[in-house]
């Protein structure tokens, strides 16, 4: 049997070359949780769109994205005609869910002639080589309504309105079981309708109300307790420079501390909104510049308010 293999992420790499699974390998380097999303098949003005927006937000290279991303995942058209069988290996989490929903609309999209066999691997949490060969005997081939289902659910990601992913997420979503929490993990991005904060955001006030951190403490805190979300470093870099910008972080002696604006924002007599821009902010297809719709805790689901 001759596998093609799909990692999501270099870390998982050194540990897969210590396993005894053998196959071509595939490194998924996106983050399609974060930042814009074009709501296209046309995976040229995907990459175009994609690449214009993360150099410009991000401050990633154009040129670096498509060398280092792009053209690895081009390999797969290379790979597929002497490849049996296509196996994605992802995790639970929300960062590892919609690469994997992206992967699979990137195979419908060049390797349409093909239709080979897509089996994806229920990868245990921080897994170490010899769980590896057990996971993959273990994988679950994907059914014709499962791709169908999973093409729906990128094009839901990619739309401009939320509304079609919290319907998704109340869903049973087949072999695509960790689908839903990781979309409603998602939903909890939006801006708070009381606070206008993330949960993230939410969060670290919440912990820098208690004490002050240093940066790499206050990320292990949120990988323990938020690990829904498998963020990385560089995720969390961005949004805390952006609240230390906004006012309701400070940074004394390489310590993270709350201020007086960021305890009122907690206390519900600021709105974080009113200190933060969202111009070029996007989550998926969602403009939160432009959007009406804002995360109700008290109700546990999105609510259209007022612009």
């Amino acid at each position: 049997m001759r596998y093609l293999h799909v990692l999501n992420g270099d870390s998982a790499l050194t540990l897969f070359r210590q396993s005894e699974v053998s196959g071509e390998i595939i490194i998924c380097r996106e983050m399609m949780c974060e930042g814009k999303v074009k709501y296209t098949n046309n995976l040229s003005a995907f990459f175009e769109s994609r690449a214009k927006h993360l150099q410009y937000h991000y401050g990633i290279d154009r040129k670096t994205y498509y060398s280092h991303v792009v053209r690895e995942l081009e390999k797969m058209v290379f790979f597929a005609s002497s490849t049996d069988e296509i196996v994605l290996w992802f995790e639970y989490d929300l960062f590892s869910q919609v690469n994997l929903l992206f992967i699979l609309h990137f195979i419908a999209n060049s390797l349409f002639d093909k239709q080979l066999p897509i089996s994806i691997v229920d990868l245990p949490h921080h897994p170490t080589a010899e769980d590896l060969p057990k996971a993959l005997n273990k994988r679950i081939l994907l059914q014709s309504d499962d791709l169908a289902l999973a093409a729906d659910i990128w094009d839901a990601w990619c739309m401009d309105t939320p509304m079609l992913l919290e319907t998704i997420s109340k869903m049973s979503t087949g072999n695509l079981k960790y689908i839903p929490a990781a979309i409603t993990a998602h939903l909890k991005r939006f801006p708070d309708a009381v606070t206008g904060l993330s949960i993230i955001e939410s969060y670290f006030l919440l912990q820098l109300a208690l004490g002050s951190y240093r940066w790499y403490e206050l990320y292990m805190l949120f990988w323990r307790d938020l690990e829904i979300y498998g963020f990385s470093n560089f995720q969390l870099d961005v949004l805390v420079h952006r609240m230390v910008d906004a006012g309701v972080i400070d940074e004394r002696e390489q310590l993270l501390i709350i201020t007086s604006l960021g305890q009122e924002v907690l206390d519900e007599q600021e709105n974080y909104l009113d200190y933060v821009s969202l111009e070029h902010r996007w989550l998926g297809g969602v403009r939160l510049s432009t959007t009406p719709w804002r995360w109700d805790q008290s109700r546990n689901t999105l609510v259209e308010v007022e612009k």
